[in-house]
């Protein structure tokens, strides 16, 4: 019985204490971080499953947030919800190489989307400024360096660190892509020369290698900085070409007649730069539709130029308009960037909800699985009790049994044996096991009372072996139920006998009832009959009447 009350505890503790433990998050953790390198997306699911509140360990949250911020960086997700990469980048600065410069990385792109761009240069460049580092962690933070330069126009700050990037990039396709980023950067340098012999070799690289699309894109560049050094025949002879090769609709079309119209409107053919003007504004309806404020940003100042080149006059409803429109695109640009950070932190918000409802449905789980658990100890108790209780009235029994088998066989003349009062109590406790199942009347009470009394012959359906009973009361009483029977047993019934014998032993109306196997009311009749039968008076008790009457 302990044993199965031990069990049971153990499993109790067992589901009580059943909140996740460290070393689950961290072989968690620790499979998102290998699976980075080939799915990024299947890593950051891994990581949606750990409630970051869990995370008691320091190492743990650093790793966690580390990674997740680092995913959202290579997915080129908003990194709005990832301010604790201060705390990953703060756990690895001096400890984890990779880790520090990966999340320092990570950190700067965190402040560039909150907007403090200069606090995201000044991290990087202090980055980038560190000596013995690998070159697969150094190009990450150079290539995101050069990037951010290139948003607030950098020119020269940036040139030394695109010139490392090319340098250090094996990837052919990063590497073209490092190469272009350095011609942006003498672009804004305004180092042309530089800038055109870049291209032209990516031109010449894109070329040999069948990069249809880039090598068109880096086309189109190389007629803008044509224009830019003032060589418009070259520019004019290119933008023709390409025309004849990609036909005259090609994606970029209204970028080259922009182009036209600046080196018509620079050599100071006004007519033909209105003319070139008109047909790129057609192509950008066609091509780009509602989606064309960048290219109106162009064309809307090449118009106020033309205009004042005809009138001699600057007006300033041009110039209010272009303004507007800058202002307008730039209104759109931020709310567009404000909408993906409120979808972000809204995702954010419906996955913690969806994990708080699946914790709520765990919690609900647990709970019905400890009731069930305490309902069947309890049902498990209340079993091994029952049968307790049962194999210890069988012995008693059958040792009250015994005792009174013994207690018969004494012959007449050692009735004042010592062992007398002995027997005697075992008669009461017998007597006393029929009372208590007339005090508490349960089938199963009722059952054991049936198969006790059957131990020394029938009981005919009766509850009790009637026969045991008035030998009972004999015994206990002085033989008052063969008087009882040689008195009045020919006017008596037998229920009527049954009654007055329980009486004598102290059972109560309800007790003879259940006993007896009749209802209260049929009791109360059967007692009012015997004071009529044997002439007791109304206010007298029967057993006191019968015992004064036997007396004499």
């Amino acid at each position: 019985m302990k044993s199965k009350l031990l069990i049971v505890i153990t499993l109790l503790a067992g589901i009580i204490s059943c909140s996740r433990p460290q070393s689950y998050h961290r072989d968690i953790i620790a499979a998102a971080d290998r699976l980075f390198a080939v799915d990024t997306d299947s890593a950051l699911s891994l990581l949606d499953k750990i409630d970051p509140s869990e995370l008691t360990e320091d190492s743990l949250r650093a790793h966690y947030h580390y990674l997740r911020a680092w995913g959202h960086l290579r997915q080129n997700r908003s990194l709005i919800a990832d301010s604790l990469i201060t705390f990953a980048h703060d756990y690895y600065r001096g400890k984890d190489i990779v880790r520090d410069m990966r999340s320092g990385t990570v950190l700067a792109f965190y402040k560039f989307w909150v907007g403090d761009t200069h606090g995201a240069v000044s991290l990087l460049d202090s980055i980038t400024g560190l000596d013995n580092v690998p070159d697969s962690l150094m190009t990450q933070a150079l290539r995101i360096r050069v990037l951010l330069g290139a948003s607030e126009y950098q020119g020269e700050e940036i040139i030394p660190l695109a010139r490392r990037l090319v340098a250090l990039e094996t990837d052919s396709l990063k590497n073209m892509e490092a190469r272009y980023m350095l011609c942006d950067a003498y672009l804004n340098a305004e180092k042309m020369d530089s800038a055109l012999y870049i291209i032209e070799d990516l031109i010449d690289y894109s070329g040999k290698h069948q990069w249809g699309e880039k090598h068109f894109m880096l086309s189109v560049e190389r007629c803008q900085i044509l224009t830019e050094l003032g060589r418009y025949a070259e520019s004019e002879k290119l933008i023709d070409y390409i025309f004849t090769h990609a036909g005259p609709d090609n994606g970029a079309a209204d970028i080259l007649h922009l182009m036209r119209a600046i080196n018509a409107l620079n050599t100071g053919n006004i007519p033909l730069a209105t003319g070139e003007l008109a047909i790129a504004d057609s192509f950008a309806l066609k091509f780009r539709g509602k989606d064309e404020t960048y290219y109106r940003s162009y064309s809307n100042l090449l118009k106020t130029m033309i205009d004042f080149k005809q009138s001699g006059r600057m007006k300033l409803s041009h110039v209010n308009g272009q303004n507007n429109r800058q202002r307008e695109r730039f209104n759109r640009m931020q709310a567009s960037q404000w909408e993906s950070e409120r979808g972000a932190l809204r995702q954010e918000s419906r996955a913690l909800a969806l994990k708080a409802e699946s914790e709520h449905k765990t919690v609900i789980i647990l709970v019905t699985g400890i009731a069930a658990l305490i309902s069947l100890a309890v049902a498990a108790w209340i079993i091994i009790i029952r049968r307790q209780r049962e194999r210890d009235n069988e012995e008693r029994i059958e040792a009250l049994q015994k005792m009174v088998d013994e207690y018969k066989s004494v012959p007449v003349s050692h009735i004042d044996s010592p062992n007398l009062p002995a027997l005697r109590r075992a008669m009461i406790q017998q007597l006393g096991i029929i009372k208590m199942v007339a005090e508490t009347p349960t089938e199963q009470n009722r059952e054991m009372l049936r198969k006790i009394s059957s131990i020394e012959g029938e009981t005919s359906g009766e509850l009790v072996n009637w026969k045991n009973v008035f030998e009972l009361i004999d015994n206990l009483y002085s033989d008052f139920y063969t008087k009882l029977h040689d008195r009045y047993g020919h006017t008596l019934s037998l229920k009527e006998e049954q009654i007055i014998v329980l009486m004598v032993a102290g059972f109560s109306t309800k007790e003879i009832s259940v006993i007896t196997g009749q209802t209260t009311s049929t009791i109360y009749v059967r007692k009012s009959s015997i004071r009529k039968k044997l002439g007791v008076p109304e206010k007298e008790d029967i057993v006191i009447f019968l015992r004064a009457g036997m007396a004499h």
